[in-house]
């Protein structure tokens, strides 16, 4: 494989993960805007924001079939041009205060969401795979970076006097015009690897079989034990980081009576945390393996946790947001590089283990917010502790694993031998790849 190819797919694919979460970030920071655009209370824009999870679901559970049968590239632009119509909702209802539109966009941008989500982290695992090193963590810092990025531009749209709408318009033509130009080399290694299998098939049908095969088994997917178990994983790091996203600043407010400057502080070093180890950890994965890091990150987010909700004062506290992020950081990409082994199955598992990530983000704010009404939001925090312990009794699922051959075509029935004299010497005629006759000596 030529170095430049994979270099490129590499670099292109940063910018995938960065303006992901550049083009969520962006939008979601102005809350406030969006609840006064539309008109509703805080409770009712919390339920709207719910059928976004429900789209989301909806694509992840049914994303894999969809790559196996049209490959990574058209996924990937189907997610990109969905988003264009999902925001645009989004804006019309946000311009004219109509709550139709906006919905209809965020059911959208829920589905192409699963749409892009897959396809980049299949193509990341690819790249991973090339280099043979673990870098599929830096994919997801520059997803939180371009996060950090998104909420800074809503900052400053939202200084600048401009409204949402606009807001949304802009930064959507911006980022989709990004996407589209670095389709192409993101997906390079992806298209290479469905060619080569392509022209290597046994007769000119094997493709269509192949991606018949493929689509069925992206259901048979949710009945391999291994790849629900390593949902299990990235179920336990989207609560350890989704909680944080949604929680941390509020628990510090409430839990240690500390100014809301502070508590966005607090999640701007869980973040920090995060990001760094997140460039950190590979070298950590290549040295040590993947087990052993996921089971210490797991052990280093229980002892964070612990130490934030129990710790005596917000200095402890601190030093537990520290740990927390450390250890939420590899979860994620350790979950989804073990789900890519075999490079034929990875996008029909890798929807299946994001599925668990989205379940999270669909049960986790409104249960937390039972907990959070009854002991507070720093004691609520505890529970997602009982997750990880799960999550660190399974950890051993995400060793390497050989890939998987392929089933053997059936052998071709053979020709009743022919008994006739000959006076040459002994040939045959089989048919060839192409279809025509080969003669076989």
């Amino acid at each position: 494989m030529p170095i430049t190819l994979v270099s490129r797919a590499r670099w292109s694919l940063m910018v995938q993960f960065a303006l992901f979460g550049l083009i969520m970030s962006s939008w979601t920071s102005r809350m406030p805007s969006v609840r006064e655009s539309l008109d509703i209370s805080a409770l009712q824009l919390g339920s709207l924001l719910i059928i976004g999870g429900f789209g989301s679901l909806i694509g992840a559970v049914g994303v894999g079939a969809i790559v196996a049968r049209f490959g990574s590239r058209a996924t990937l632009l189907a997610g990109t041009i969905g988003n264009v119509v999902g925001f645009g909702l989004d804006a019309v209802g946000l311009a004219n205060g109509d709550l139709a539109p906006f919905i209809a966009g965020v059911f959208i941008n829920g589905l192409c969401g699963a749409l892009i989500n897959v396809p980049v982290n299949i193509n990341a695992a690819s790249v991973e795979q090339h280099l043979r090193r673990a870098v599929l963590p830096h994919f997801h810092a520059a997803f939180s970076i371009g996060a950090a990025g998104g909420a800074l531009v809503g900052a400053g749209f939202a200084l600048a006097g401009v409204h949402i709408a606009t807001q949304i318009v802009v930064v959507t033509l911006v980022v989709t015009g990004l996407r589209l130009w670095l389709l192409r080399p993101a997906t390079a290694l992806t298209v290479r690897a469905a060619v080569t299998t392509a022209t290597g098939s046994i007769d000119a049908h094997g493709t269509g079989r192949r991606n018949r095969r493929a689509v069925k088994s992206a259901l048979a997917a949710w009945r391999e034990p291994r790849t629900l178990l390593l949902g299990v994983v990235l179920l336990a790091a989207s609560l350890a980081e989704g909680s944080a996203t949604t929680w941390l600043s509020l628990a510090v407010v409430d839990g240690f009576e500390a100014a809301e400057a502070v508590g966005a502080i607090a999640y701007a070093t869980f973040v920090g945390a995060m990001t760094v180890f997140r460039f950190v950890g590979t070298r950590l994965i290549d040295r040590f393996g993947r087990v052993a890091v996921l089971r210490v990150s797991g052990v280093s987010a229980l002892v964070g946790l612990a130490l934030f909700v129990f710790g005596p004062n917000l200095a402890v506290a601190w030093i537990g947001i520290v740990l927390w992020g450390c250890g939420a950081a590899l979860g994620n990409p350790i979950a989804i590089s073990a789900a890519s082994d075999d490079p034929e199955r990875a996008g029909q598992r890798v929807s299946v283990v994001t599925s668990f990530s989205t379940i999270s983000s669909l049960t986790a704010p409104p249960l937390l917010g039972l907990l959070a009404d009854a002991v507070g939001a720093r004691y609520a925090l505890a529970a997602i502790g009982a997750v990880m312990i799960v999550s660190l009794s399974v950890a051993g699922q995400v060793r390497r694993r050989p890939i998987e051959p392929a089933p053997e075509p059936a052998p071709s029935p053979e020709p009743a031998p022919d008994h006739s004299i000959r006076t040459g010497p002994a040939t045959s005629t089989v048919p060839s790849d192409t279809g025509g006759p080969e003669r076989r000596r």
